[in-house]
């Protein structure tokens, strides 16, 4: 799932290594706590692919050395040969990713592709439905029913198998977790209802004849 991560991101504009670790938490919170120890390796997995590339740098603007004054004595003028010797400081260049071609087509593979099983669902939905704008209105509907079915399951699941012999810690725990999973199958609906009316919208009443 950082696969699709770093291929969404990217497809909004050309970041670096650094950036990519910064908007992941900004724009998916703390579900994605990313280390570099998992970022630099899944972007050269990417590159390996040819899903990304590495942006070029531009060449900085070239600058005449200044001459070193002449000192008039033995000293001086080997403490100046000495400087002129010196390495220049230079700043090191970031790497700046973006997508190639195939990164463009691996993204819309993984976003409309179903979860594996086994996966953090939470994760994945959250993940997906943040980068929802990029996909076609089918799509959506297919990935908010999938999550809908999710819930569904896991509410009844939950309400099946309510400990009725734990203390009362255990209940209200249990009564806390099933509202939460409510409230989002609630919202699910909401969206899913807001989806189908987008993409079918009510007729227009201009121009309706009247008998």
């Amino acid at each position: 799932m950082l696969e699709l991560a770093i291929l969404g991101l990217l497809k909004e504009q050309p970041l670096h290594g650094y950036e990519l670790k910064k908007r992941l938490g900004e724009t998916l919170g703390f579900l994605w706590g990313v280390s570099y120890g998992s970022l630099y390796p899944a972007l050269r997995r990417l590159e390996r692919a040819r899903a990304i590339e590495i942006v070029a740098p531009k060449p900085a603007p070239s600058v005449a050395p200044t001459p070193m004054p002449a000192t008039g004595s033995i000293d001086g003028e080997t403490a100046a040969a000495r400087l002129r010797r010196l390495p220049k400081p230079t700043r090191r260049t970031r790497k700046q990713y973006r997508l190639t071609e195939r990164g463009h087509e691996l993204f819309a593979e993984l976003l409309r592709g179903e979860d594996a099983p086994g996966s953090d669902d939470e994760r994945a939905f959250a993940l997906k439905f943040a980068f929802c704008r990029y996909l076609p209105s089918d799509a959506r509907l297919a990935l908010l029913e999938r999550r809908r079915a999710g819930l569904t399951e896991r509410l009844a699941r939950a309400r099946g198998t309510t400990p009725g012999r734990a203390d009362r810690y255990l209940r209200s725990l249990a009564e806390h977790r099933n509202e939460s999973t409510a409230r989002d199958l609630a919202w699910v609906d909401e969206l899913i209802a807001a989806e189908r009316r987008a993409g079918h919208p009510e007729p227009s009443q201009e121009g309706a004849t009247t008998s």
